[in-house]
């Protein structure tokens, strides 16, 4: 069969401007149109391979069969991205085939396409992020004994409760990216999923807990430390990419009679050995690298640390190695009882805030502006991940003058010497932590926030970008 010509025999029949969306599921091509009517059912029924089609809840679906099924759609995909006839159609931008970028070099493809793994995965992230500020508040000693209360008096169930809300999106994130990054990249969004949660599997070694010097990695091999990814980022995208890819390779090869046994399973098995043995391991060892870096740029004097820190946290954030930090922030309470980083961390967060600001009061595009705005409110309460990926590395030069106010912020940070008594929160919730120096704490943060967000709307931002989006 060739499976070019059916797809495009399935086009033709529904007419590629009646197409709002297309999927597929183990047996059957599933195609959204706006009418019903303009389907030419007769050549539909004329197409080889067709086993039967019908119309439901909306979608048009065609049963082709296991493995066929899959290569028509990703044959169909590819037509439909280069479709002349979709360029401009308001209503075809958010579908699975957006026009092929052919005017964009190689790092502006990789910047769009990092945005469209993000970009369905924001609001959660979002909401996660009012959820970690209002618990980080709720269970500061200071806010408690306003009301007469301390940190033992909250019930210990109440406090699972919050956690469950505070750290499900990002103990699974790599599940969330995984799964994202298999549908942009046309592999099956449920093998993402569970490869995913491959790498945050709760026989791994936390990710968190090996930060804070908990638990140790386990060794495979003799030589191969092993760890739980939660919260990461790349090591998750990585392998969606490759898992994605894989799959679809093995997939053109396999017989269609054996493809729903043995496409899933080959793809799994070889993905969890790469990301587990070799993806995850280079990260974690990247991880101590970075660890050690930061731990000598921290004693640099003249405020360098605070430039160099503050400018260029947020990028190691963009690698999903950060968790690594929070040892170093438990080494600085133990041996000093103050945590000079989370100073600088917080110039850097709200620095991220103050460029997304800057995009959502600028742009006049509903939809970036629905994105952008609730994006700086999570970083304001010190979740950048909407912020960073949903926006400002999405037109890069956005993300550039969020590094420049971090670095801004991070220098008065480390001039005056400002640290917190605490960790694990930052920007508005941050607060609690320097209250025997508030005043300068809330300078610096409009020093990084404001130095970001003028820098943003001035030079780094105008609407004639969502044109190469």
């Amino acid at each position: 069969m060739d499976h070019k010509k059916v797809a495009q025999e399935v086009i033709d029949a529904i007419g590629a401007d009646n197409i709002k969306s297309i999927a597929h599921c183990a047996t059957r091509l599933r195609v959204e149109v706006k009418d019903k009517d303009k389907i030419d059912e007769k050549a539909i029924e004329n197409i080889d391979g067709m086993k039967g089609a019908f119309f439901n809840s909306g979608q048009y679906q065609m049963v082709f069969g296991t493995g066929t099924v899959n290569k028509v759609y990703e044959q169909a995909d590819k037509i439909l991205k280069n479709s002349e006839s979709l360029s401009g159609n308001e209503e075809n931008k958010d579908t699975s085939f957006k026009k092929k970028d052919t005017n964009k070099n190689a790092f502006q493809k990789a910047i769009r396409t990092f945005g469209d793994v993000f970009v369905p995965i924001i609001p959660v992230l979002v909401a996660t992020g009012l959820f970690m500020g209002l618990r980080g508040l709720i269970t500061q000693p200071e806010i408690l004994g306003i009301f007469g209360l301390s940190p033992e008096d909250i019930s210990q169930n109440f406090l699972t409760w919050t956690q469950i809300l505070t750290d499900t999106a990002f103990a699974f994130l790599p599940a969330l990216v995984c799964w994202s990054t298999f549908k942009v990249f046309g592999g099956s969004p449920v093998l993402g999923i569970v490869l995913g949660l491959m790498l945050v599997n709760p026989a791994l070694p936390n990710a968190y807990q090996i930060a804070s010097g908990d638990v140790k990695p386990i060794i495979m091999f003799g030589f191969i430390p092993v760890v739980g990814y939660q919260g990461t980022v790349l090591p998750a995208f990585i392998s969606g990419l490759i898992g994605a890819n894989l799959e679809k390779k093995i997939r053109s090869f396999m017989p269609d009679s054996l493809d729903l046994l043995f496409t899933p399973f080959l793809t799994l098995m070889i993905m969890s050995i790469l990301s587990l043995f070799g993806i995850g391991p280079v990260f974690h060892s990247l991880e101590n690298i970075v660890l050690y870096a930061t731990e000598w740029v921290l004693g640099l004097p003249f405020g360098l640390a605070g430039i160099i820190i503050g400018g260029f946290h947020q990028l190691i954030v963009v690698t999903g190695i950060h968790h690594i930090f929070n040892f170093l922030e438990v080494q600085l309470l133990a041996n000093t009882g103050r945590n000079a980083f989370n100073a600088i961390l917080s110039a850097a967060t709200v620095a991220q805030a103050g460029a997304s600001l800057a995009v959502g009061i600028k742009t006049k595009d509903k939809k970036l502006k629905q994105i952008a705005l609730p994006s700086a409110f999570s970083a304001t309460l010190g979740i950048t991940e909407p912020a960073i990926f949903g926006v400002n590395l999405r037109f890069v030069k956005p993300f550039i003058c969020a590094m420049i106010g971090g670095a801004a912020g991070g220098f008065f940070a480390s001039i005056f010497k400002l640290s917190a008594t605490g960790m694990s929160v930052t920007v508005l919730p941050g607060t609690l932590l320097y209250l025997d120096n508030i005043l300068m704490y809330l300078i610096m943060l409009l020093i990084g926030g404001s130095v970001s967000f003028i820098l943003t709307y001035m030079f780094g931002f105008s609407d004639s970008m969502l044109k190469d989006k």
